[in-house]
This record gives structure tokens, sequence and C-alpha cells, in this order.
């Protein structure tokens, strides 16, 4: 194993699974080539009934009864070091891409290699999703030959042999085409690359995967009720996991399509003021700073012509006791020196330009070369929810436009900037 608003979405998963279905959260208990290796509470579950299954299958054999529980243990550790090695792969395949790898993380359902940006091609894409399976098969193929060094019976030879035949099912299962599985990552790819649609690719495998998902479920609960097989309750709970990343994926391809399909002008306001070059500031603050929210932004206006922009934090550069007799003019940000962008950008880009300058919005022009409108964080969040008709707390925008940042769980620049990859 590797991988209903708009947070939601963000939360629950993403374009690559390696990259968005990360689980970075853990005790680091080391590195690998400079690569983290994380440990989740839940992976200690799975330890304990890994060596207790083991432990009781081994008792049978004629060893002492410390080394079946030694047996057991290096068996549960060696199994996960497997998983790392897998999850390795895919690491050291997206690092030579120049695709940054943060941590690999082992808990409950396997493994989990945290990479933070998406594959630039199928092709990559392609490599790197293969890269685990080919390494889980690689292990198989050096463990069967361990195997037969060994003498017949031994605990190592037990431990070898399992430990063979699980890297073999690993690769197998890994392969399976659905998302959020290797194979579900294989057949992205390989949409992708016949559409020319990284999002088409995506949005095919999450079917698969949810059909997937679906089917392990119900063959789990037909083997439940029919033979009374409490264990295959393991594979409903695979198929559980499977469901909600596949959707996941799905959904995240379904806002990344609506980042690239809106525009700035569906999403910009006319939240502003606009104010004479010639007012003074003392005349301004009375006006609207007293008492009330301050304008998102104030344009400064002289015969009818836009000149510039009124930044709040730029009013400490006059002493409030010339307020009086400083007019607006004095410190207008020049209209040129402001970052503006065409009303029909999509917002993919828009989000893009929108965290390469310090402004908290961009000024929208009109096809005539007029500024038609303003765009913020808190724009951008109200017109995605609005297409995909689940609406947002007006509290939450405009604490979203105070903030000047999207909230933390939904990382808007990152999946942006995954959309923007065609």
């Amino acid at each position: 194993m590797g991988s209903n608003n708009v947070e939601a979405i963000a939360h629950n998963g993403g374009g690559d699974r390696r990259q968005i279905l990360a689980m970075n959260t853990g005790w680091r208990i080391g590195s690998i080539l400079g690569i983290p290796i994380l440990i989740a509470p839940s992976w200690f579950i799975i330890l304990a009934v890994v060596t207790y299954a083991y432990g009781t299958t081994w008792q049978m054999m004629d060893w002492q009864p410390t080394m079946v529980w030694i047996a057991a243990l290096t068996m549960a550790l060696a199994l996960f070091l497997s998983v790392v090695l897998h999850e390795l792969g895919h690491s050291l395949v997206a690092r030579s891409h120049a695709i940054p790898v943060q941590s690999i993380t082992l808990f409950l359902f396997g493994g989990m290699a945290t990479i933070s940006q998406e594959s630039k091609t199928p092709g990559q894409a392609f490599q790197v999703a293969i890269a685990g399976p080919s390494m889980s098969f690689g292990l198989y193929m050096v463990l069967a030959l361990l195997e037969g060094l060994l003498p017949n019976g031994s605990p190592g030879r037990m431990v070898v042999a399992n430990l063979a035949g699980i890297n073999l099912m690993l690769a197998l299962f890994n392969m399976l085409p659905g998302l959020p599985l290797d194979g579900g990552q294989v057949l992205k790819s390989a949409i992708w690359k016949l559409t020319g649609s990284r999002i088409q690719g995506v949005r095919w495998a999450a079917r698969a995967g949810w059909l997937l998902g679906g089917l392990a479920i119900a063959l789990s609960l037909v083997l439940l009720v029919r033979y009374a097989m409490v264990s295959v309750l393991w594979i409903a709970l695979l198929g559980w996991f499977g469901l909600r990343h596949a959707n996941a994926h799905q959904q995240f391809a379904t806002l990344q399509s609506l980042l690239l399909r809106l525009t700035v002008s569906q999403a910009m306001t006319r939240d502003f003021i606009s104010i004479e070059a010639t007012q003074t500031l003392q005349d301004f603050g009375d006006r609207y700073l007293m008492g009330q929210p301050p304008p998102n932004c104030c344009f400064v206006v002289a015969e009818g012509v836009y000149q510039g922009v009124l930044r709040l934090d730029d009013l400490h550069q006059i002493p409030s006791a010339d307020w009086a007799r400083s007019p607006v003019s004095a410190i207008t940000q020049p209209l040129e020196t402001l970052p503006i962008v065409d009303e029909n950008l999509c917002l993919a880009d828009a989000i893009d330009r929108l965290e390469q300058q310090p402004y908290p919005w961009l000024l929208v022009r009109s096809p005539t070369g007029a500024i038609a409108g303003l765009l913020d964080r808190g724009d951008i969040v109200r017109a995605l929810s609005k297409g995909l008709k689940q609406p947002i707390n007006e509290e939450i925008v405009q604490q979203i436009k105070a903030d000047q940042a999207y909230p933390d769980r939904l990382p808007l620049v990152a999946i942006a900037q995954t959309a923007q990859i065609r």
C-alpha cells in the first residue's frame, strides 16, 4: 500500500497520492539517504498484530518458545523494512527528477512517501509509480535466492521465505490499476499520455480505485456473512481506505479543473473605495478609519482618472500631527507599480501571481485597459465554493481577507501549481 467542501477536498487528498495523501506526522526514528523516516502511532498496532499472528502460527514449529517470538518480531520488523524500501524506490526516482521528498511514514496500512510536487510529465509519473513495485519485486528475487542457502526448518529460513512471499504480494497488490495504489498512478500516467490531460488521468484512475475499493468491501462482507470469516474485515478496511482516498483524488481533480476553468472576472469584486488625490489624510481617517472596518483597497483619483492606491500600512510614513495638511497623494502607490492581471486569466495562474508580490490583492484590468475590480484570497475561496456548489460562510471569507492567507487545511498554492501541469 502506498495511498464536501473546499477545505475537506484539500484535507482529504490530491493529484499524486504521495504528494497530497502524505502523513507527515509521527515520530522520527532516523533517515535513509537524507530522507526522514517517521512512525505514526497506528504503526505500533499493526506491529503488535503481525508479531502476534506469526508468533501463534510458529508455535507449532520445533523451536524454543523464546525463539518463536524473536522470529515473529523479526518478521514484523523486516516486513516494515520492506515497506520502507518500497517507498524509498518511489522517493529516489522522484529525487532523480528534482522532485523534493520530505519523508517516509509508516502507518496502519503500510507506508507513504511524502513527495511535495507532482511529476512534470506522464513519463516521470510512470517512473515514480513503477519504482516501488519494482523495488518490492527485486527484494522478492533476492530473498528467494537467500532462502535456498538457509537450513530447512530454521527460523531464519522461515522468516526469509515468508518475507519473500510478502514482497511479491506487495508488488502485485500495488499494481492493481486504481488510485491510491501504484497501479493507479501507472494508469493515470497512461491516460495522461493518451489524452494530454493529467486531470483526466487522475479522474479515470480514481474511478478505478473507487471500483476496487467497493469490490473489496463487498467481497469481505460476503465472506463474513457466508463463512463467518472475521479475518476478512482487514480486506474491508483496505477497501474503505481505497474508497476514501479514491474519492479524495476525484474531488481534488474537480477542484483543479475548476481552478483552470474559472477566470479572474468570475471571482473579482469591487470591494474598494475611490478618494480624491487632494483629500487630506485627516479627512480620510475620519471618514474610513473610525468605528468601521477599513476598506480593502483605496484608489486615489485625480480628475476622474485612477492614479494609484493608498495602502493603510503606509499611513505611518507621515506623523498623525501632519495629517491635516498632507494630501493622500503624498503616500500614493503609483498605478504602474501595482500588480495587475487581465480579466480572462484563470484562477490557477492568479493564485500563483498573488504569491509572487507583496500586496494582498491583484488589480483586475478590463479589455479596454481600465481597472475593473480587485481579487484577493478571500474572493478566490468564495468563487471556488460557488463553483463547487458548496456555500461558504461569509465570515470565513472575511477572515481569509483579514489574515491574507488561505486556511491551513486548504493549500491552494500547491493545488494551483499542480493544476498548471498540463
